[in-house]
């Protein structure tokens, strides 16, 4: 199940992780967000235990999406130490956000 990170728990599990950390900003009413769904619960499973794989959900968390620019959803950041180290706006396969993970393993 992937993790839901709101701006309460997000300085805790993504800026403090020692882990690389996916988060997918998206939304309820956004259909490409709703594509992404899936992939991103198998990237959560794929890389258990080795990388942080959440969710925020942009209508009920604004602060940490503002703060990173997100204009457009589904953005994906990837989170390595604290700082930004991938970005990803809109849908792409799998394939794409799995590579950007290992390279930051």
């Amino acid at each position: 199940m992937t993790l839901e990170i709101t701006d309460a728990t997000f300085e805790e599990v993504v800026l403090k992780s020692d882990k690389p950390v996916l988060v997918d900003f998206w939304a309820a009413w956004c259909g490409p967000c709703r594509m992404l769904i899936p992939i991103v619960e198998d990237l959560s499973k794929e890389f258990e235990g080795r990388a942080v794989v959440g969710k925020v959900d942009i209508v009920a968390n604004q602060e940490f999406a503002a703060k990173y620019g997100v204009r457009n959803i589904p953005t994906v950041l990837i989170f390595k130490e604290g700082k930004v180290a991938e970005k990803q706006v809109g849908v792409a396969p799998k394939k794409t956000y799995a590579t950007k993970l290992e390279g930051l393993l």
